[in-house]
């Protein structure tokens, strides 16, 4: 009897503790496995969030979420990846332990971006070929930073350098990755319009409030468009009309006696819409340096650019466009160009005129066909004390397409005529036409989900300088979750002309004319490599992160030296070795609630191998960096930027000092528009900190090597009235 009582003591106590340990036991660890629901695809990086308990896991590369520790009772666990809807599961503890959803993607979540450039209608993240789009809200305001030009938009893009080349007349060009700006393809609309002689002054007198977004493709893509595209292309692609109206008229203007008018309209109707983009420009001289030496030239610039559209079907868009630009600017002693005494002044009075036309009609539920022409027109007077310079181009752009969609590939064939004709009109004999012609194919195949192969070729046919056969690859994959990877390569070539960034420095004097005889067309080899990362690291924080690798080699590039003819004279040659650019360029984003963090750092190694040591580029930072912060609500709109730019060297082989400029920008949202000022560069810091950026002697100026900014801080007012409605779009474009 004893034994049994013991036995029921025993019994008693461990199932009390037992029943202890179950009412103690107030965790358990919960894992959910999250797949796209089309094709069970596991999505690595989406996030399975409790708020109440502001307890969260991110996905692995099998797709699961492991929740740590979730107490006991009944709880709403939120499950989100970019792209896809969101979707709520309900979870008790104690209970099951794994669980498995599946989410749809939502076209809402993330407005899909068709670019233009690509001359394929594939959206964004489907296409191999790299490419780099600015738009939306970005666009915005960059477009308040600076309503005037372009330069502002592409200044702040990664690896991107604008090279100002004149202080007297603020000229700018383009560089890519360390390359000269005459390597770089301008286009607008997919038309080539700032080619040559046209494209002098060309970044300061394209206005940006009628563009919809800037696509950058960096590297060789002259398979796509032909010669110049070495260090890559920007297409600007303008705003075509919608059912709804929209009217934007915007009024800047800054401490730096400067004053801007931009007006945009577009509408549509059943058959037929227009757009209507002007703008005016008017700066004072201005010396912020107090040497009576203009920083900023005296402008007058106008612009006016209308465009017809016509729909004869739902297949079939017609479109005609006009594009009108007058442009004077003069700097110099700000005493010279008041008029109150003679003196040094140079004045670019500049006009130009560009028609535009594409028919585009869709034969097929999978096949279209395009036709596309335009004509331009260039002229410009580079006036000093004592030479002129004068000449005009004409243009010409014609190209037919054929582009056909299959359940996996896509085909673009097409052939284009190019003519470039160089008049020059001043005492000199230096005229120049070209005649190029080209047939291209393109063809983009889906090997499988993740596998995306891109090949293209062209054959360019030259009046002068021969034939050029251009092959590239591009390959796509698509990894799990919000990762992927691009490889990609190709051959490019630019034919030699006046117009670079030597000549434009010595204003085009003593420099000898092209010898098509003598000299080569310059040609490239490149290719790049990214990897691409975008997740959530909880339902409030989006990441992303792209990491650039790239490489691009020109042979026979021109170099404007001294000539053996003697007299000052300045002569083209073909350098007996390579240009090699090599680098690589990090960018990544922070989204939180109303926040976004953009932190980017290039490295750029430009090496002149036909010079003794293989030294770096002259005018080219090796090391740049930049952080912008902005938070945006439906009310405001306030970016703090701030950009480093590293030591560079000078022709003569000395090295400039660093700098870092900053800059604000506070934005006021109405239904009916904007308000808002930015501080650009509000530290100050220009050229004349550091360095004279000119030299008087007996009353004649000589600029020294432009490195860093010449006009300082500048502050804007404006305002952007919206009458029809503040209807923006915004892109998620990790």
């Amino acid at each position: 009897m004893k034994h049994l009582d013991l036995l029921l003591i025993v019994f008693v106590v461990v199932n009390s503790a037992f029943a202890k340990a179950q009412s103690t036991s107030t965790s358990q660890d919960i894992t959910i496995t999250i797949v796209s629901e089309k094709n069970q695809e596991l999505l690595l990086g989406a996030t399975a969030y409790i708020k109440a308990l502001e307890l969260g896991a991110m996905a692995d590369v099998n797709g699961k979420a492991v929740l740590k520790n979730v107490p006991t009772g009944t709880h709403q666990v939120s499950i989100s990846f970019l792209g896809y809807a969101s979707e709520t599961l309900e979870i008790t503890v104690p209970g099951a332990s794994t669980y498995t959803i599946a989410l749809k993607q939502d076209s809402s979540k993330l407005k899909e971006i068709v670019i233009q450039s690509t001359r394929s209608t594939r959206s964004f993240k489907r296409m191999p070929t790299r490419i780099e789009f600015i738009g939306g809200e970005e666009l915005v305001e960059k477009n308040a930073m600076n309503s005037t030009n372009i330069s502002m938009v592409l200044r702040e893009s990664t690896g991107i350098q604008m090279q100002q080349t004149s202080q007297s007349s603020a000229n700018q060009s383009i560089r890519i990755q360390g390359l000269d700006g005459r390597y770089t393809q301008l286009l607008k609309d997919g038309f080539p319009l700032y080619g040559g002689f046209s494209g002098g002054l060309s970044i300061m007198q394209i206005p940006p409030l009628d563009i919809k977004q800037f696509e950058i493709i960096k590297g060789s893509s002259s398979t796509l468009y032909g010669g110049g595209a070495i260090a890559g292309l920007v297409n600007m692609q303008t705003k075509t009309p919608e059912e709804e109206k929209e009217l934007d008229l915007m009024l800047v203007g800054t401490q730096a006696l400067g004053t801007t008018f931009n007006t945009f309209y577009s509408g549509r109707g059943e058959k037929w819409g227009t757009t209507l983009f002007a703008n005016a420009n008017f700066q004072q001289a201005y010396d912020p340096d107090g040497d009576e030496f203009s920083n900023l030239p005296e402008t007058t610039s106008v612009t006016v650019n209308p465009r017809v559209f016509y729909y004869p079907s739902e297949k079939a868009t017609l479109w005609l466009g006009l594009n009108a630009t007058y442009d004077d600017r003069t700097g110099g002693f700000l005493d010279v160009i008041d008029g109150s005494r003679t003196g040094y002044t140079e004045t670019n009075e500049s006009s130009r005129l560009n028609s535009q036309f594409s028919y585009d009609q869709q034969l097929t539920s999978n096949s279209s066909l395009q036709v596309k022409n335009s004509l331009s027109y260039f002229n410009r007077d580079l006036i000093l004390p004592n030479s002129i310079f004068s000449g005009e181009q004409t243009n010409s752009f014609t190209e037919v397409n054929y582009k056909t969609q299959r359940e996996k590939t896509d085909w673009i064939l097409g052939a284009n005529l190019y003519t470039s004709s160089f008049n020059e009109t001043s005492e000199f004999n230096r005229n120049q036409d070209d005649t190029t012609v080209g047939v291209f194919a393109n063809n983009i195949y889906d090997i499988s989900d993740r596998w995306i192969l891109e090949t293209g070729l062209r054959t360019d046919v030259t009046a002068d300088w021969g034939t050029f056969v251009l092959p590239r690859v591009s390959l796509l994959f698509n990894g799990s979750g919000g990762f992927t990877s691009r490889l990609g390569g190709g051959l490019g070539y630019k034919i030699p002309d006046l117009f670079t960034e030597e000549a434009e420095f010595v204003r085009f004097q003593n420099v000898l004319a092209i010898d098509k005889d003598r000299l080569s067309a310059e040609t490239s080899y490149g290719m790049n490599l990214d990897f691409n990362y975008v997740t959530r690291l909880s339902d409030d924080v989006k990441f992303s992160i792209n990491q650039l690798f790239y490489l691009t080699a020109i042979e026979n590039g021109l170099l404007l030296q001294e000539s053996p003819l003697g007299n000052s004279s300045l002569e083209y040659f073909n350098a007996p070795d390579i240009t090699l650019s090599r680098g690589a360029e990090t960018n990544m984003k922070f989204s939180y609630k109303d926040f976004k963090l953009f932190l980017n750092y290039a490295f750029i190694d430009t090496r002149l191998n036909f010079l003794e040591g293989n030294p770096q580029k002259p005018l080219t930072a090796r090391h740049n960096a930049g952080a912008v912060l902005m938070y945006e609500t439906e009310d405001w709109r306030i970016g703090y930027e701030s950009y480093y730019t590293g030591e560079q060297l000078l022709f003569n082989g000395t090295e400039t000092t660093d700098f870092i400029t900053m800059g604000l920008l506070v934005m006021k949202n109405f239904e009916w528009g904007h308000l808002y000022a930015n501080f650009e560069n509000f530290t100050d810091r220009r050229q004349s900190r550091f360095s004279p950026t000119l030299a008087v002697y007996n009353g004649v100026p000589t600029f020294n090597e432009i490195y860093a900014p010449t006009d300082g801080f500048i502050l804007s007012l404006g305002v952007i009235w919206k009458p029809f409605g503040n209807h923006e779009e915004h892109h998620d474009d990790d």
